[in-house]
């Protein structure tokens, strides 16, 4: 029993459950938005639904549809999760502290650029 309240109770567990359920609700937002846009295609276009096009007597109408699903799709992760999270990534390293060298580092790093530039004789 122990063993399965630590599984339970690991970090990474807790975090991919998140992640998870964020993703699934995410891709529900992403789903409709991409509906809204083919939306407007078709009153741009006069056909919201590609999956009837042919061509050469070929039914390409279904790929059109996932390759216009797709772009879509990759811009709003793009623009709506890439790029915030990139930001927000930037915007955290900058705050860090750069650490301090220890003393007796900085020391030994002095007399070895020392002893490198004395000239050779």
């Amino acid at each position: 029993m122990q063993g399965f309240k630590e599984f339970i109770l690991k970090g990474n567990l807790v975090e991919l459950a998140v992640a998870f359920i964020m993703a699934t609700t995410f891709a529900a937002v992403v789903t409709e938005f991409t509906a809204v846009v083919m939306g407007f295609i078709g009153k741009a276009g006069g056909q919201p639904d590609f999956s009837s096009a042919t061509i050469a007597e070929v039914n390409v109408g279904l790929f059109i549809n996932s390759l216009i699903t797709f772009l879509i799709v990759a811009a709003v992760v793009y623009f709506f999760v890439v790029t915030p999270y990139n930001k927000a990534l930037e915007r955290y390293k900058k705050e860090e502290p750069e650490e301090a060298k220890p003393d007796d580092v900085v020391l030994l790093e002095e007399i070895r650029n020392l002893l490198t530039a004395r000239p050779t004789a």
